[in-house]
């Protein structure tokens, strides 16, 4: 991937340095070390298919690598392992999962922190059940940045799709999710219920304003609290289509990544427990001079500083 991972050269001191000065590739899976940031892309958009979406998050993942590339390093120790995309070509969706899911448990199971550009939000499941199979004892915390709930029941004869994935989770036992950003005007009553019903904590996107961020933090720290480790999931679908037009649905009235999205998001990457963090839905074919895809790379950059 030379010709994504590049960037400024302002020198080869640490001082200088720029992520894809930091980047290994060609690696092999035994040299990942404790806290080392690990990128799996999942060019994968079946999901989206199944679920009737725009079709096109496929080619998101080396887009935002590219927009990746040029942030300065912050933190001294920095390193990032990438093992390349996964992609399916097959429409055997459940395969590609398995096959992320195993990277993923491998990564975690080193001590490293697991980061996966999607790709559908399919993404979900499949990084889920690679914390799941690296750490199948451990109550595992979902925070998702959503305006959907994704708890979709799979159709007959169709499958699992990208709005599936927090069904599937809870199929296989209790669910402790958060998720914030909930449009109304995005999910049936149907939707809303079976979150009530499956124990799914939310936030609406109305929530989200500057004065209610004590009751947000608070929400936040009762969902960490109660379990061993987070995983943070973040649908670029949530954001308003001004700043992220690029999406598999755009939304008129998402929300924006302004002071208050920026406190408690970063509130949630300060948190020790926080091992693994994915972005999904950046749709490069729709997307306008890389908005999306910048945005995209800017937040998971912000994990980078932590």
């Amino acid at each position: 991937m030379d010709n994504i991972w590049k960037g400024r050269l302002d020198g080869e001191e640490a001082l200088f340095h720029r992520v894809f000065q930091r980047v290994k590739e060609n690696e092999q899976y035994e040299n990942i070390t404790a806290d080392d940031f690990v990128l799996h892309g999942f060019a994968v958009d079946e999901g989206v298919r199944r679920n009737k979406g725009r079709m096109g998050a496929k080619d998101a993942p080396d887009v935002i690598r590219k927009n990746m590339s040029n942030f300065p390093v912050i933190l001294p120790d920095f390193s990032l392992f990438d093992f390349g995309n996964i992609t399916c070509g097959d429409e055997n969706l459940e395969n590609t999962q398995n096959i992320l899911a195993e990277n993923v448990s491998k990564v975690l199971l080193k001590g490293a922190k697991s980061l996966v550009l999607g790709g559908g939000h399919e993404v979900t499941y499949a990084h889920y059940s690679g914390i799941r199979k690296a750490f199948p004892d451990k109550k595992i915390g979902i925070i998702t940045i959503d305006a959907h709930f994704d708890n979709r029941q799979p159709e007959e004869g169709v499958g699992a799709s990208s709005g599936t994935g927090f069904w599937q989770i809870a199929e296989e036992g209790e669910i402790n999710s958060l998720h914030i950003g909930i449009q109304r005007n995005s999910n049936t009553l149907k939707l809303f219920d079976t979150a009530h019903q499956l124990g799914m904590k939310y936030i609406l996107a109305d929530e989200l304003f500057f004065e209610n961020l004590p009751s947000i933090y608070q929400r936040i720290n009762d969902l960490v609290d109660g379990v061993d480790v987070v995983y943070l999931t973040i649908c670029m679908d949530v954001f308003n289509a001004s700043i992220a037009p690029g999406v598999s649905a755009s939304a008129y009235n998402g929300i924006f990544a302004d002071a208050a999205f920026m406190h408690f998001f970063r509130h949630i990457l300060k948190n020790e427990k926080l091992i693994a963090l994915d972005v999904a839905e950046v749709n490069p074919s729709h997307d306008i001079q890389d908005r999306t895809a910048r945005l995209a790379a800017s937040l998971v950059n912000e994990w980078f500083m932590i």
